[in-house]
């Protein structure tokens, strides 16, 4: 059982009555900042859809290397568990909470149940797949088109944005690892934005100065 109030952020994209349904079948989860909510092979039997924090998802090469793919915000839920979910796969992707987060798990039956009776819903899961696939899309274009340097400046915006925040808590080695490279490109890169004065280096944590 979950309380209506902590659903609100998904009050303007679903109707009341799904409101009423994720409050009586829904599941809250806790996650603590890097806990693994979800990781590549699991079998998935629920979705997640985020109350509260930051979640990334994440691919995984042969060799352990990790890349993002997006980052999901209050009120997403990720098109990539419910793929896994709707064809009864095992999950391909890693979700970590990027910060202390809150999730509601709903089983597949009843995802899969109202989508086919509750159009809310259903405009939901289809809205929410094309977002992440264009999110996907920047991130394909950004490894093709974009130097490290561009990649790095860019990710360092969204991470603004992501945040409502100029302040960026994150570490060198944070960095690489979302950006697939290492962390001595990335402390060159960041030394090189520094002497642009387009950020501001401190331990742990960058201030964007041109935003």
């Amino acid at each position: 059982m979950v309380s209506k109030e902590l659903l609100q952020p998904f009050n303007y994209q679903i109707d009341e009555f799904m409101i009423d349904n994720l409050s009586k079948y829904g599941t809250p989860h806790t996650f603590n900042t890097n806990d693994i909510i979800v990781d590549i092979g699991q079998d998935l039997t629920s979705i997640p859809l985020l109350i509260e924090g930051n979640i990334k998802v994440l691919r995984e090469d042969e060799d352990g290397n990790e890349l993002l793919l997006y980052v999901l915000e209050s009120g997403d839920t990720c098109a990539m568990s419910l793929t896994c979910c709707m064809a009864k796969s095992k999950s391909k992707i890693r979700a970590v909470a990027d910060k202390d987060s809150i999730i509601v798990m709903i089983s597949t039956q009843k995802m899969q149940e109202w989508f086919h009776s509750n159009e809310s819903w259903r405009n939901f899961i289809l809205q929410s797949y094309q977002i992440r696939f264009n999110e996907m899309l920047e991130t394909i274009d950004t490894l093709a088109f974009l130097k490290m340097d561009e990649r790095l400046y860019k990710y360092l915006k969204d991470q603004a944005k992501l945040n409502s925040s100029i302040i960026i808590p994150k570490t060198h080695q944070d960095i690489a690892e979302d950006l697939h490279t290492s962390r001595v490109v990335v402390s060159r890169l960041l030394k090189q934005l520094e002497n642009e004065q387009k950020i501001k280096l401190s331990r742990n944590k960058i201030e964007l100065l041109d935003f």
